[in-house]
């Protein structure tokens, strides 16, 4: 029986290719990105881009921005879910952007557990220039910065002090930390004493307590 309009649910794939792009897809790794000439070998490349707008039209795909699709990650509470920095990190360099990515602000937060709240306009800091995709209904901005504040993207340590930034001094408590020590495992605490000289005096100091044995 055909799903009526209104029904939320993802469709099922009906055309052959459809069937054989989505099947590709969800063999692959989780968190991985696509782009057409990756299907090149199962049609022609109009009925590979006639397939993959389907899917993306019936809720089977995802596209993240021009030219690149993936699998949406839903949470049964919190609905669909943002890629994470890996799998956006992939994706740019799908589509031939080599950037360094990191966190920021209410992402981390979210990232590191501190927060269920997903932000509807997520910020990344970059080493390249500043730019904006569309998923769904979200925003992700790319936005060039510093290179001190590069130099911990891609370590737990960077997350950190992304989260504790957006927080605040006065909003760090005893929950807070809780949440973290719980989470931080002994590598992460030795990356967090490692990079304690990039972060600001007042998450230096916790980042050294929350490191401590």
């Amino acid at each position: 029986m055909a799903l009526r309009s209104e029904d939320p649910r993802p469709q099922a794939p009906t055309a052959p290719t459809e069937v054989a792009i989505l099947r590709r897809i969800r063999r692959s790794r989780t968190g991985s990105s696509f782009k057409p000439a990756d299907f090149i070998d199962l049609a022609s490349r109009s009925a590979v881009d006639q397939a993959l707008k389907r899917l993306v039209a019936k809720g089977l795909l995802r596209r993240p921005g021009r030219g690149l699709y993936d699998l949406p990650q839903n949470h049964p509470l919190l609905g669909e879910l943002l890629p994470t920095p890996d799998t956006l990190r992939i994706a740019l360099e799908k589509h031939g952007f080599k950037l360094t990515i990191q966190p920021s602000g209410a992402y981390s937060a979210n990232l590191l557990g501190l927060t269920e709240q997903v932000p509807t306009r997520v910020v990344f800091l970059t080493d390249g220039e500043s730019k904006t995709l569309k998923i769904g209904e979200q925003e992700i901005l790319l936005r060039h910065t510093t290179p001190k504040n590069m130099k911990t993207a891609g370590r737990v340590s960077g997350l950190v002090i992304q989260a504790l930034r957006h927080l605040g001094k006065g909003q760090v408590d005893a929950g807070v930390l809780g949440i973290l020590r719980q989470r931080l495992t002994m590598e992460d605490k030795a990356c967090l004493l490692q990079d304690v000289r990039l972060a600001p005096s007042w998450i230096a100091r916790i980042m050294q307590s929350l490191a401590e044995l």
